[in-house]
């Protein structure tokens, strides 16, 4: 039971940074007034990036420590980079938000499964790769992965500039109140260009987060399988708060997990296996943490509170 049990926890945390990742992104951009309905498609380019970097940089037999922090940087900036479209099109040009991200969305499936099947010959849609420099194991069924001790850092980072800093002080402003802080003296486009870019790189990262360590494969035709949106659940549950969003986090995971574990973690409980015959899938459990958010989403959309300015484009002139 106990290997059970800590094999659990191994899925949960990685999930649980994945997400994270992915929710803090969304929270930079809601919190300078943008929403980023395209965090799903940013974590698609920035994975499909990382994983050609990866593959590339260890065919080239480039020393491990640098395939990481290579890789990893190279999912950062194509999350950065594919964000910018959002960046360029909703705040220099006001069009609307939450159609950009959903064509985001779209565009980024297409790219990889044009991409992914002209670098195999038109044979597959999958990209095969190692994830051993990126996870480590304790015993048979703990495992841990860089991605945790990152996303301690980044949550600890997030809350300092948001909270502490000038920066995050300013960036709260925009999305609160745009024309007052226009009329201080703040660049408003600026500060919104910036958290649309934060939530960029850290939507790439995000995906590497959460394709690395589960699989030594991954097919471009499921992408990332809605992870996205369950992260900007997460967002509106954590109130747009970085603490709030790390503990939502760990609770969606264990949904997740579930899928990974239950068949083992049943039978040491409760004396039995469950199998498809019974009726149980692996798909059933992943419908959790979905059904979760939409039910949660329900009791609690009323009390969320959202950056007063989000989704509505700032025009000076009209001041």
């Amino acid at each position: 039971m106990g290997d059970q049990f800590l094999l659990l926890l191994s899925y949960m945390l990685i999930f649980a940074v994945a997400l994270m990742f992915v929710a803090l992104g969304g929270m930079f951009s809601e919190r300078s007034g943008v929403i980023n309905i395209g965090l799903e498609g940013i974590m698609v380019v920035g994975g499909f990036c990382g994983l050609l970097t990866l593959n590339a940089l260890s065919q080239a037999g480039c020393p491990g420590f640098l395939t990481v922090i290579i890789t990893i940087m190279v999912a950062i900036l194509a999350g950065m980079a594919y964000s910018l479209l959002l960046a360029v099109v909703c705040i220099q040009f006001g069009a609307d938000q939450t159609l950009t991200g959903t064509a985001l969305n779209l565009l980024a499936t297409a790219i990889s499964l044009i991409f992914s099947k002209r670098l195999s010959g038109g044979v597959s849609t999958s990209i095969n790769f190692s994830h051993d420099l990126f996870v480590f194991k304790i015993g048979q069924s703990f495992s841990f992965n860089i991605f945790l001790f990152i996303g301690i850092i980044v949550l600890f980072v997030a809350f300092i500039v948001l909270y502490k800093l000038r920066f995050g002080l300013r960036l709260r402003a925009c999305g609160e109140n745009p024309a007052a802080a226009d009329s201080v003296g703040i660049n408003v486009k600026k500060y919104r260009y910036a958290g649309v870019l934060i939530s960029g790189g850290l939507g790439g990262l995000g995906a590497l987060a959460y394709i690395l360590p589960t699989a030594s494969f991954w097919n471009s035709s499921t992408g990332v399988a809605g992870f996205g949106f369950l992260a900007l659940a997460i967002m509106i549950f954590g109130q747009w708060k970085p603490i709030r969003i790390g503990i939502i986090s760990l609770l969606f995971s264990f949904f997740l997990s579930l899928s990974y574990v239950y068949s083992g973690l049943f039978e040491a409980i409760f004396g039995f296996t469950l199998t498809a015959e019974n009726g149980v899938t692996s798909e059933l459990f992943r419908m959790l943490p979905f059904i979760a958010s939409l039910i949660l989403l329900t009791f609690t959309s009323k009390k969320s509170r959202a950056p007063k300015a989000e989704g509505i484009p700032y025009d000076k002139s009209r001041r």
